[in-house]
């Protein structure tokens, strides 16, 4: 009987060795990366100061409601999309705030815009629509996103956005 026909030829030992330590790395390489996403950022601890800052301590009923909608976007998908500071999909939360900022209905119009979705006021970016939020919660939501404090390159961009956005 010929060798080759019943048995494979053997595997060198290095390459189970090799095998072992490649998987390590693979799991260890995971278990940083879903450590990092569990830690808060930087930028959400600044946005958070930062509006804490912004009310500056004044009444007590806004200082909760921010903190609330905080809570909520955080809780929400609202951050696969959108950044603090940053344009993902979507425009960054400091961009929305910039440009909504001085509208006397800010708080109610990005409120159904969150429960109702939107599509052509950031380009062709489709906002999905959220009927699981509340009409309170979307509220919540708004009035933290109103107060965010707006950076100078938030409103520069914001305004280019606005400018793109309108039909010529």
């Amino acid at each position: 009987m010929h060798r080759d026909d019943e048995s494979p030829p053997p595997r060198p030992r290095w390459l189970k060795w090799a095998l072992v330590v490649f998987m390590a790395l693979v799991v260890l390489g995971m278990l940083n990366l879903g450590w990092r996403m569990l830690q808060p950022g930087p930028s959400a601890a600044s946005a958070a100061s930062a509006a804490q800052s912004a009310s500056g301590g004044g009444s007590s009923a806004t200082q909760p409601s921010a903190s609330a909608g905080l809570r909520l976007v955080e809780a929400s998908d609202c951050l696969r999309c959108h950044g603090m500071e940053r344009y993902y999909v979507g425009p960054s939360f400091q961009e929305i705030a910039a440009r909504y900022r001085d509208r006397a209905d800010a708080v109610d119009y990005l409120a159904r815009k969150i429960r109702n979705g939107s599509v052509g006021e950031w380009g062709r970016t489709v906002m999905p629509r959220h009927p699981q939020v509340t009409e309170a919660q979307a509220r919540e939501m708004a009035q933290w996103l109103v107060s965010l404090p707006v950076l100078p390159a938030a409103a520069q961009s914001a305004r280019a956005a606005e400018a793109a956005s309108t039909p010529r």
